[in-house]
Formats: structure tokens, sequence, C-alpha cells
């Protein structure tokens, strides 16, 4: 299995290490982690904790374009090396996401995003 690959299991399971993060805020704020109405709870979060339910989707939201991107660029036959490091400044970009979104620190975060998308969109690039 290629860097790449293993990269999209990394970017797979990141949602749900922030779902974990969205709990300890749960507990933190409301005193409990209801799991009959996860979401219902959720919207009750604030500050901090209503961040890190924004990352988590987030991070849903960026995995459908960062799989497709290495699943196209492995299918155009891009070097796996090349391919690798364009899906590790992805994972970096993506670890450190929810780390300054958590924080408040808005344009470190939207400088991170940055970087995860244009690490997509070097990956199609590769495979045109």
């Amino acid at each position: 299995m290629t860097v790449a690959f293993w990269c999209v299991l990394i970017a797979c399971v990141l949602p749900i290490i922030s779902a974990w993060t969205c709990g300890y805020f749960r507990f933190k704020q409301l005193g409990s982690v209801d799991n009959k109405h996860p979401r219902a709870q959720y919207a009750q979060l604030e500050g901090a904790g209503a961040r890190a339910v924004a990352a988590q989707q987030n991070a849903w939201e960026a995995l459908p374009i960062f799989v497709a991107a290495v699943v196209i660029a492995h299918l155009a036959g891009v070097a796996p090396e090349r391919a690798a490091i364009a899906a590790e400044v992805f994972i970096v970009a993506r670890v450190l996401y929810p780390i300054f979104y958590i924080a408040n620190k808005d344009i470190l975060r939207s400088l991170s995003f940055m970087v995860g998308i244009g690490a997509c969109i070097s990956l199609f690039i590769m495979a045109a």
C-alpha cells in the first residue's frame, strides 16, 4: 500500500478523533454525553465546544475531495513518491486545522484549510 493510501486511512480517522474531542466538550460544558440525541447536544455547545463540532464537520467535508484526489492520482499513474508528498502535506494541514479551530486562531485555521485544499489540487494537477 502506498504512503498516499495510508494517508487516506489517516484522513478517514481524523473526523472520528474530532468526534471524541466533541464528546469531551459535551461532558465538560453540559455535564454528560447524550448518545441518544448527540446532535441536539452538539447544538447546545458554545465557544471551543461549538468550534470543535464545526471542525469535525469540516473534516468530513474535506475527506471526499482528498480521497478522490488520491485515487485519481493513482489511476493516472502519478509517481507514488510525488503523491506521497502532497498527501502528507494534506494530513499535516488537516491535523492542525481542528487545533487552530478550537483555539480560535481563525487566520491559521484558514491557512491550514487552504494548504490542505492546495495539496488536493496538486494531486489533480499531477494526474492531468
